[in-house]
């Protein structure tokens, strides 16, 4: 009887061990302390019971490789477990392994085809894949769940673009029956009232999205048009020179204002702002975006840095520096390793005298020696 006794005090003190060890992970992980937390949850023995907690740990701390095996050794020990494969799908979705989320959300679908988030996140997965059917997946979740802002955002979005204005606005108005707030859907109402030249309505949503604390050159911008459109040219005025402080050197912008100035007969403002937006036209500013193209890349904002640079091409077409950079920053921003070997082909097809050609040749053939081991 002691020795049984004895047996169970053991066996209690090590789950009680186990517990305390997992509560202060738990601890841990609440606090922001992730690697930490990792390093504990794996002292324990039952590793089967903490690999989710082990993989949104790696989560937060941006290690997605190890995320995914953690959740793969959690899906393997609990096959039932529904919200894991969800997590991890989306985890799959978000690493752009789109073929495998696909199969993954497909296979929590067949298990619970009443559940509105397994359609809305294998839509966004088929919009990546550039599959056309997305939209029957955002549709088939809004059946399911009339409330859901997200798949609402989605279709209203699709009718905007396809100018089915009133589809738009009827999908637009029952998400914001729900969440009257949410900002996404009150700058696709703005912005659907604009495109349909509805400019009196199209201020009122606008205006709402800056009352909701929102300002951007876009709100601005627009607001502009649109009160100028009414003949409303001191308000135009006031939001283009808003717009402007994002882009002090728009002179398209100035020349605008300019032009409003000249509606209200005020000549003094109007020569000074298309003055200087004829002096902005005449100044060649390649070097000034090839450098802001530079800056973007050093802090690794490659797609800034592609629109900078085809900016000072724009503005200096012989620019073969900002040619080269363009090359150079889609190179580091690209995945897909034949997309690059054609950008280098391209390239050295187009400018076989240039100073950068024997560079572009041996990326080129490491591009080759790169394929030809994937294709292994």
């Amino acid at each position: 009887m002691k020795l049984i006794l004895g047996l169970l005090c053991c066996v209690f003190t090590i789950h009680l061990n186990a517990q305390n060890i997992k509560a202060e992970a738990d601890h841990l992980y609440s606090n922001g302390n992730f690697s930490k937390a990792i390093e504990v949850y794996k002292s324990l023995d039952d590793l089967e019971a903490v690999y989710d907690d082990i993989a949104k740990a790696y989560m937060a701390i941006g290690n997605y490789g190890e995320a995914l095996n953690n959740y793969e050794k959690a899906i393997k020990a609990n096959a039932d477990d529904l919200l894991l494969q969800y997590e991890y799908a989306k985890l799959l979705a978000r690493t752009k392994h789109y073929k495998d989320a696909n199969q993954r959300f497909s296979t929590l679908i067949a298990s619970d085809s009443l559940n509105p988030n397994y359609y809305y996140e294998l839509g966004v997965v088929l919009e990546k894949q550039k599959d056309t059917t997305a939209l029957q997946q955002f549709e088939k979740t809004f059946q399911l769940d009339e409330t859901h802002q997200k798949a609402i955002f989605k279709i209203s979005k699709h009718h905007l673009i396809k100018r089915n204005f009133i589809k738009a606005h009827g999908y637009i108005d029952r998400g914001l029956e729900s969440y009257e707030n949410n900002i996404e859907l009150i700058s696709l109402k703005a912005q659907t009232y604009y495109h349909q030249d509805y400019y009196t309505h199209a201020v009122v949503w606008f205006n709402k999205l800056l009352d909701l604390g929102e300002k951007s050159e876009f709100i601005h911008e627009k607001l502009s048009l649109s009160y100028a459109q009414n003949s409303d040219y001191k308000d135009a005025i006031y939001h283009r020179k808003q717009a402007l402080k994002y882009s002090p050197n728009d002179a398209n912008a100035m020349f605008v204002i300019g032009a409003y100035y000249q509606s209200l007969s005020d000549f003094e403002m109007a020569e000074q702002y298309i003055t200087k937006a004829l002096l902005l036209k005449d100044l060649p500013l390649s070097d000034e975006y090839q450098r802001l193209g530079t800056i973007f890349n050093r802090q690794k904002k490659y797609d800034q840095a592609i629109k900078a640079f085809q900016k000072s091409l724009k503005e200096d077409p012989s620019n073969i520096m900002s040619e080269f950079y363009i090359l150079r920053t889609k190179d580091e921003y690209y995945a897909d390793t034949g997309s690059k070997i054609k950008l280098y082909e391209q390239f050295i097809e187009k400018h076989k005298k240039s100073p950068f050609i024997s560079y572009a040749e041996g990326r080129l053939k490491e591009l080759k020696q790169e394929k030809f081991l994937e294709g292994e």
